[in-house]
């Protein structure tokens, strides 16, 4: 009896001695080290956020016609060359924000849209022609447009805070010409694809 109480007891000691290291594994792990060109303030991430956003919108201007000539519905093929125009521009306005805070316009990749136009070239190539694609062009679009909401939303919420009257201008007229872009993405499928694609 006393002997299969002591191996009991040896047995249990190592599990307890485990806890603590797992813990200060996991503690070790949750701080990620700085890059020495990390954002060390409000302004600095604000600058880097402008050169992701830069580099999105350029990648856009080139996405887009692609996204038109495999549209098939007027509508959506209409929304998509309006909403080009409208990209050309937000281009030219964040061109601004970068003349406006005495820097030279710098684009820098943003992994997270080339990830959503990524999805939406595999959506065109694995939709046949018409109704299906087309509402694939759509959920991708807004995809992006949703991103683009949540980014210059950020940006001209930083702008404000920072004192950037002329940035936070352009971010604001950006800003509602994404959302109203979505908002037609939304009429366009409620009214005319949704039920085609059935």
């Amino acid at each position: 009896m006393a002997t299969k109480t002591a191996t009991a007891k040896k047995t249990a000691a190592p599990k307890k001695s485990a806890t603590p290291k797992k813990t200060t594994a996991s503690k070790s792990s949750a701080k990620a080290p700085a890059k020495s060109d990390a954002a060390s303030d409000l302004k600095d991430f604000f600058e880097d956020a402008l050169k992701d956003i830069y580099w999105a919108e350029k990648a856009l201007t080139k996405a887009l016609p692609k996204m038109e000539k495999n549209a098939t519905h007027p509508d959506l093929k209409e929304a998509i060359a309006t909403h080009l125009k409208e990209t050309e521009v937000h281009v030219m306005r964040l061109e601004e924000c970068f003349k406006s805070l005495g820097l030279k316009p710098e684009a820098k990749k943003c992994d997270a849209m080339q990830g959503l136009l990524d999805e939406g070239k595999s959506i065109m190539e694995e939709t046949k022609p018409g109704a299906i694609r087309d509402v694939g062009i759509i959920a991708a679009s807004q995809k992006v447009e949703h991103y683009e909401i949540a980014t210059y939303g950020s940006l001209a919420a930083y702008a404000k805070v920072l004192g950037e009257k002329k940035c936070l201008s352009n971010l604001l007229s950006t800003l509602k010409e994404e959302k109203n872009c979505d908002k037609l993405l939304t009429q366009i499928a409620d009214t005319a694809l949704n039920s085609k694609a059935k």
